[in-house]
């Protein structure tokens, strides 16, 4: 699924300036628990978590994650929002729950990094 595509179904607003929209996104992941995207998250991923601080974008960075998504309204402080841009990870914000958002990705044909 491309990035754009992403944003349309969270019906997300993207935070960072310069992301590529038609940048492929491989699967998806959600969680707060760092340790578990470093140990469960594939190349090319999306996050989608509830974290706002700048440890996400480093743990991206770590990780090889395509994109963040940052759910129930969360909106990350600018240091998160600069590293994040020092570093070319796109970052959006939306309101639905995780639960929702995963769903919603899930139901348009986005898949599970557990099954990549």
């Amino acid at each position: 699924m491309r990035l754009g595509d992403v944003i349309s179904v969270v019906e997300g607003t993207l935070i960072t300036q310069n992301a590529d929209l038609d940048m492929d996104i491989a699967c998806a992941c959600g969680s707060d628990l760092m340790s578990d995207v470093l140990t469960h998250a594939k190349a090319g991923a999306l996050l989608l978590t509830g974290l706002v601080n700048p440890q996400v974008v480093r743990t991206a960075e770590m990780a090889d994650i395509a994109a963040i998504v940052f759910v129930r309204g969360k909106y990350p402080p600018p240091e998160t929002i600069a590293l994040a841009e020092e570093k070319g990870i796109p970052l959006i914000a939306a309101q639905y729950t995780m639960f929702e958002m995963c769903g919603r990705l899930f139901a348009a044909g986005m898949n599970s990094c557990d099954v990549v």
